[in-house]
Formats: structure tokens, sequence, C-alpha cells
């Protein structure tokens, strides 16, 4: 299966969500390495063009950098796909441990595993509209929380698909 569909399916089918569950781990995680360096990308161009939230406004330190760039993007760009992909995969993995429980509570079949790959096919809603708010300058608050909401309803929809647990 290409990364392609597997974007397109995320966005547009997200009933589809529950049959990747047996994907292959490799093309789960090739996938989020895919958005991760798409968020880092986007990052980079913000910090190459100067977009930043004014943290560090200092002159002399200013002055230093744009002495060094040729040596800090190289740098500052394995620091971020580093930092973007470790907060991805921490975020895919709080919202399949809570996934996990409501799962368990839906009274479905299924292990932790299986939801993960389901939660990371689901945050691909979330990391778009991330890049989003980030150009449209909303508040990192109400981005999580949309991401958060949006997440969550993914992954809960996708376990209707999920198995029924057997009657005892």
């Amino acid at each position: 299966m290409k990364h392609s569909q597997l974007f397109i399916d995320s966005l547009i089918h997200p009933k589809k969500l529950a049959a990747y569950r047996i994907l292959p781990i490799g093309k789960v995680i090739q996938y989020v390495f895919l958005l991760s360096t798409f968020i880092t990308v986007f990052s980079f161009g913000r910090f190459t063009s100067g977009i930043t939230d004014d943290l560090f406004n200092i002159e002399g330190l200013t002055d230093y950098i744009s002495n060094i760039k040729w040596l800090l993007y190289p740098f500052a760009f394995i620091f971020l796909f580093v930092m973007n992909s470790l907060l991805l995969f921490l975020r895919i993995s709080l919202y399949a441990l809570a996934g996990f429980y409501i799962m368990k509570s839906m009274k479905r079949r299924g292990e932790y595993r299986q939801v993960w790959r389901t939660a990371a096919f689901a945050i691909t809603w979330a990391t778009l509209l991330s890049v989003l708010f980030a150009i449209l300058q909303i508040s990192s608050t109400a981005a999580t929380l949309i991401g958060v909401f949006i997440t969550m309803t993914l992954v809960i929809g996708a376990f209707t698909k999920y198995p029924k647990q057997p009657k005892a």
C-alpha cells in the first residue's frame, strides 16, 4: 500500500482506519516519519525565514547566529526532525493509551498495538490543522484542543469497526 493512499484514506475515509490496524508496523512508522518530515519542513521554513515567536530577542545572539548560519541550519533541521518525531510518537502513544481504555469500555476486541496503528493514522488531521493554525496564528491551546477532539473522534469512530468481544 502506498503512503499517498494511506494519507488520502486517513483524511477522507475514517472508517478504513480500523482496517489499517493490521498493517505491518514498519509501514505505519514510515507514515509517521513522513508526517514528522512534513512538520519539520514547515518548522524549518519558518525558522529560516525568521518567523519565530520572539523567544530570542537578544541583539548579540542574533548577530552571532547570522554569522554562522551555514553551520546552524543543518543542526537545526536535524534537531527539529528529532524533536518533532519524538513529540509525534509521544502524542500517538498517549492517544492510543486513552483509546485502548475507551475500546475496552466499548467492549471491542483489540490490542494496544492495533489501537496505536489506528491512532497513528487518525492524527493526520490534527497534524495538518496544527500547521494551518500556525500559519493563521491561532492560539496553540485552541489548536491542541481541536486536534485532540478530532483525533479521538476518529479513533472512537474506528472502534465501531473493530470486532465485538465474545459474550462470556
